[in-house]
């Protein structure tokens, strides 16, 4: 029986195939050439000869090397540059989402990894609300419901996890897999070779020639900047919010910039995290007291790890005023106390935006943009990193396909059809958290808006003639003034504002109005509207709209409509039921094979489509894996799918595995008769479905259908 494999019989079929249709699609083949063989350049300034790399990463942060592993596996040959000379130990981004985490489970035990070394949930599951770490408690929101731990709709739970911590796991996936990084050489006498991460290398040039993309790099080696030109078939830009690569090609975000300006103290205390582990955990601290405002981020409890946001307001404020010393008595005044082994580590100012691309494609499709690159979010909801992650995941099976002579190079067009969607709208939805995040303080009294609009008018007005230090002054002043509201003589139930303001903020928590962590509906249930899939319409023939986002928590609700990720059910593989081997349906998509999966019920109209969407994708030269779905308890054996498809030999018998017992069948579940068809792409999502039986030649309807999703 063929599971998982790809039969030596289809191989040799794939290949006579491939011979039969090559003079009638050479123009495919480009890419899969370069990746094979060697082309040459010269350049007055820069070292004569280079080989053509198939992909170059620039940005070694998660999105890159997620990427090039998820290339790698696929058989891309890719190669990742990166301006800094070590990889940063900033925290950053920690909150990974459950699609995110789906992903990670197809990078060999990652997701594992996660789980293993991340936190108890138990110590970061709530957001609280104090008016110091010592102090009392003026509120507190957990966002894990029981649904959240009980696998019906994901294989694996939402994690918190630090950035760099994940950038270490992901590094040693990638040494594993044969990649080397040089932290301390320049390519100054070699050409860049496949597997390879670069340290130190800034990119400062990007040059367009007829089939590739010539990158110039700039590196030091003892002392002196060395130029160095690296070809390439693609060039990823994976580089930040302030990415290099999209601004040497030239493009621009449009969005609302400048939203807050921050500084982050990033600082261990072992004495802080034991106390809060004890006597209030939680992942994120928000304090509000006479003293000082700040979120505390609690990255690690148990290893005493955390990162303080505090906002800032230049000119009168500057950076280089927040000293290791100023940040430690701003820390004791948010702690209520001092605290003994404070370690300030690192202190970095930076600013809130919410912009997209306006495109993600340059260069006829050979310069990309994924990730902060792409888009740059308030950090409300942790859409940054995951939807990075998700472009990734989007990205790479599109970029194998055309690398390997699958589709034309417009085929890429259908990353940025797809995914630039998924960045407005997450835009839209991290402002709307963010928004709800400033409840809380204005219902307080201190209306963010009216703190940013003081120092507007003091920039405008005495800020045009009065000297800095006594600009500085009056808004700390005024700053002070405000924030006496949040002394305990005004906040506390006895006094009649007070305890009209802790009313307000206790209806906002538990009409869930603040800030949310988790988004079910957004995180496992966006869907592609168009690109590589068949697009339904209403009614009268319009495309289905989205629903816009609401800011609150939302629970998601399994979908087959294409586009959609793949619902997830537990099965057993039908030759594995001896084993009480339980999987889920995701797991059915193959992370190291460009191979789509045709979901069928054992019946003859279904057999039929099967057998005529594995002839049609020969021709196509991809590959398609064919799973029978068995109802549970109505197993009849796998004899009568290997009759059926014969001679193909590519396809799984699976079993549904219900729970509870009585709950839907997976057809029930995708709203669909058990007559229907599903085809997943590569990424999880669906390409297409027939609720029905086919009308027609099955055929001429899979040629429709491979045809639309490849651009051919």
């Amino acid at each position: 029986m063929g599971v998982l494999g790809f039969t030596r019989k289809r191989y040799i079929s794939n290949k006579i195939t491939h011979i039969r249709n090559g003079i009638h699609r050479n123009y495919r083949y480009s890419d899969y050439y370069i990746q094979n063989k060697y082309r040459y350049i010269s350049s007055s300034n820069c070292t004569k000869y280079d080989s053509i790399l198939p992909v170059l990463i620039v940005g070694a942060g998660p999105v890159g090397l997620v990427l090039s592993l998820l290339l790698t596996k696929l058989g891309v040959k890719c190669a990742v540059l990166e301006r800094s000379t070590t990889f940063s130990k900033h925290p950053q981004a920690h909150f990974i989402n459950n699609r995110s985490m789906e992903v990670f489970c197809k990078l060999d035990g990652l997701a594992e990894e996660i789980q293993q070394f991340q936190p108890p949930v138990e110590l970061w599951r709530k957001f609280i609300y104090c008016t110091s770490l010592s102090g009392s408690i003026i509120g507190s929101v957990d966002h894990m419901q029981t649904q959240d731990f009980d696998q019906i709709v994901s294989p694996v739970s939402v994690a918190h996890f630090s950035q760099y911590k994940l950038n270490a796991l992901l590094l040693k996936q990638l040494e594993t897999i044969g990649f080397t990084v040089h932290s301390h050489e320049g390519l100054d006498h070699r050409p860049l070779g496949e597997k390879e991460i670069l340290m130190g290398h800034n990119c400062i040039s990007v040059e367009q020639n007829d089939n590739f993309i010539n990158v110039t790099t700039s590196f030091v080696k003892e002392g002196k900047h060395i130029k160095k030109q690296i070809p390439c078939s693609f060039l990823i830009g994976a580089d930040g919010a302030g990415s290099t690569v999209r601004n040497l090609v030239g493009i621009e975000l449009r969005g609302e910039k400048d939203i807050q300006k921050l500084v982050s103290v990033h600082f261990l205390s072992q004495e802080l995290g034991q106390y809060l582990m004890h006597e209030k955990p939680g992942m994120l601290f928000f304090i509000f007291n006479p003293g000082a405002i700040g979120v505390l981020v609690a990255h690690d409890l148990n290893q005493g790890e955390f990162v303080l946001q505090m906002p800032f307001y230049p000119p009168q404020h500057k950076f280089e005023d927040f000293t290791s010393e100023t940040c430690k008595r701003l820390i004791f005044k948010l702690v209520g106390r001092e605290l003994a082994d404070i370690n300030v580590l690192d202190v970095k100012p930076w600013v809130m935006h919410a912009e997209v691309a306006e495109k993600f494609l340059a260069c006829d499709n050979r310069v990309i943009l994924a990730g902060d690159a792409a888009h740059r979010f308030p950090p409300a909801g942790g859409f940054g990193m995951n939807t990075g992650i998700q472009d990734a995941h989007n990205l790479a099976w599109k970029l194998a396909t055309v690398v390997k002579g699958i589709a034309s190079v417009s085929f890429l067009s259908t990353y940025e059809m797809e995914r630039r969607p998924i960045a407005l709208f997450n835009t839209d939805l991290s402002i709307q958290n963010f928004q709800a995040a400033m409840a809380v303080p204005a219902a307080l009294g201190l209306d963010p808006t009216i703190a940013n609009s003081v120092h507007q008018a003091i920039n405008n007005t005495v800020g045009t003639f009065l000297p800095s230090t006594l600009q500085k002054g009056l808004l700390d002043g005024i700053f002070s003034l405000g924030r006496v509201q949040l002394s305990d003589f005004v906040l506390n139930e006895n006094n009649p504002l007070g305890s009209s303001r802790l009313a307000k903020v206790r209806r906002i928590f538990e009409e869930g109005k603040s800030l949310q962590l988790q988004f079910p509906a957004e995180d496992l249930g966006f869907r592609y509207r168009e690109g590589a899939l068949i697009p339904e319409t209403d009614s009268e023939g319009e495309p289905i709209k989205p629903e816009p986002p609401t800011g609150r928590r939302r629970e998601y609700i399994p979908s087959a409509d294409p586009g959609s990720r793949l619902p997830h059910m537990n099965i057993r593989v039908l030759s594995e039921l001896t084993k009480e081997v339980t999987i889920s349906t995701l797991d059915l998509i193959s992370e190291d094979k460009l191979e789509f999966l045709l979901i069928i019920a054992p019946i003859d109209s279904s057999y039929r489509l099967a057998h005529a969407a594995l002839t049609v994708a020969d021709e196509y030269n991809i590959l398609v894996k064919v799973c029978v779905m068995w109802p549970n308890g109505l197993v009849n054996g796998d004899a009568r799918t290997k009759t059926s498809l014969v001679p193909w030999e590519n396809y799984v018998d699976v079993v549904e595995v219900r729970q509870p017992s009585n709950s839907s069948s997976w057809w029930d579940l995708c709203k669909m008769t058990y007559r229907g068809a599903i085809l997943v792409r590569p990424d999880d999502h669906i390409a297409w479905r027939v609720k029905s039986t086919v009308v027609g030649d099955s055929r001429v309807e899979m040629k429709r259908v491979f045809s639309a999703i490849l651009g051919s």
